[in-house]
């Protein structure tokens, strides 16, 4: 079953790559593996499970609304022009700016799903804008998603913590300024590919004609795009100015506040609020609910269990597959959760025989997790980024590759050597 299932993995990412529909591709392929493994019913409740998720299915369908009624009542081109003009003055550091800005609101929004849905509508839109390919542009986003593994909200640096029999905040200092440096390195490579693939942030005839015409900006108007990522940022509880809003409500109160002022045709503005919801649940959701399909065919058919069990007994070589365990896990399946949780329940107990602390091997093991997520072709944050920009998942997983496997190497000897 594991030798089929590692057929079924490798023709799934073939058939993606070749552009066939990838619903379609990831429910075939999970399902197929649940027969094999003798147990189909529980990739066909993923399914369902995942349509009506309580934690990310309004969060994308009212935030794709409120992304449509932006670009209806020209908050959005109002922004856009604001923040191109600005852009074009910093075309070289673009691109890593953007990767670090996404990394430091993860910290404080611990959801890369949500985060990308909320943030993605704004900035993956004005990258384009202001000349970067669209693939690129989600792949900057895509590519800071992963600041919650030095979150105190993270439930897998509080999972470390307990490990260590320390508080929270002990195991993020020390590991924080080391994995900010991966950050760096990430927000850099991934520059120097724009610059290679010709895909950085050069204005195209159509952005300068747009800026053009709209030379009288708004002001009011383009702040209301950001309104709810503010309202999250100092309602959330590692900031907590105000008390915490959901991400539900700010983009529910920045709806509102979009009608308000901008004062369209009521009817109109209804419509292409609904329109933007449904196009969230039938291009996001529902790729995200066949994603996870692929997972539990993939749990079913025992290939899951059978990576982790390779990764957490090999003690020789512990240091290397403390990262890339869970990283490669994470790159092939979409999601490094279950490598994190078992090999910190497994192996990460017993650093001190490999000459570690318990906290500098546990934050990596779940930094690992989330950063090989970067680069995977059918994790949730990565169908949603690339959706957004209107391009393949396995265009940003191209591109981000080269940056997350050298940030990889730079982790483990940053912090495990």
């Amino acid at each position: 079953m594991i030798f089929a299932g590692v057929l079924i993995v490798i023709a799934t990412f073939y058939a993606i790559v070749k552009k066939f529909e990838t619903r379609l591709v990831l429910l075939g392929s999970g399902i197929l593996m649940a027969c094999i493994g003798g147990k189909p019913m529980p990739a066909v409740d993923a399914f369902g499970t995942a349509l009506v998720d309580p934690s990310l299915t309004p969060i994308i369908c009212l935030t794709m609304g409120f992304s449509f009624v932006l670009d209806y009542t020209g908050c959005s081109a109002n922004l856009v022009s604001l923040i191109t003009g600005w852009l074009k003055k910093m075309k070289l550091i673009l691109i890593p700016a953007t990767v670090i800005l996404v990394w430091f609101m993860n910290i404080a929004l611990i959801s890369a799903s949500g985060l990308a849905a909320a943030v993605g509508a704004i900035l993956i839109p004005t990258l384009i804008r202001a000349g970067v390919h669209p693939a690129m542009a989600a792949s900057t986003v895509l590519l800071g998603t992963w600041g919650s593994s030095v979150s105190p909200g993270s439930p897998f640096v509080v999972q470390v913590a307990a490990l260590a029999q320390t508080d929270v905040m002990s195991v993020i200092l020390p590991f924080a300024p080391k994995v900010f440096i991966c950050v760096l390195i990430t927000s850099v490579l991934l520059t120097m590919i724009a610059f290679a693939k010709k895909e950085n942030s050069t204005v195209t005839e159509a952005a300068a004609g747009e800026e053009n015409e709209a030379k009288k900006i708004n002001y009011f108007y383009a702040v209301i795009p950001v309104v709810p990522i503010v309202l999250l940022i100092i309602s959330s509880p590692v900031v907590g100015w105000i008390p915490q809003i959901s991400i539900v409500n700010a983009m529910l109160l920045g709806t509102a506040l979009c009608l308000a002022a901008t004062r369209p045709d009521l009817k109109e503005f209804a419509a292409r609020y609904f329109k933007g919801a449904g196009a969230g649940f039938s291009d996001i959701v529902c790729l995200i609910a066949a994603a996870a399909v692929f997972i539990q065919g993939m749990n079913v058919i025992g290939l899951t269990d059978f990576l982790i069990a390779g990764m957490s007994n090999s003690a020789s070589i512990a240091k290397i597959s403390a990262v890339f365990g869970p990283f490669l896990l994470a790159a092939i399946s979409g999601s490094g959760n279950a490598a994190v949780l078992a090999f910190n329940g497994t192996v990460t107990p017993h650093a001190a025989s490999f000459g570690l602390n318990i906290g500098d091997m546990g934050s990596a093991v779940q930094a690992a997790g989330m950063l090989g997520r970067c680069m995977s072709p059918v994790a949730g944050v990565t169908i949603i980024c690339a959706k957004l920009a209107g391009v393949s998942p396995m265009e940003l997983a191209k591109r981000n590759a080269i940056p997350c496997i050298v940030a990889g190497i730079a982790m483990i000897v940053l912090v495990l050597l």
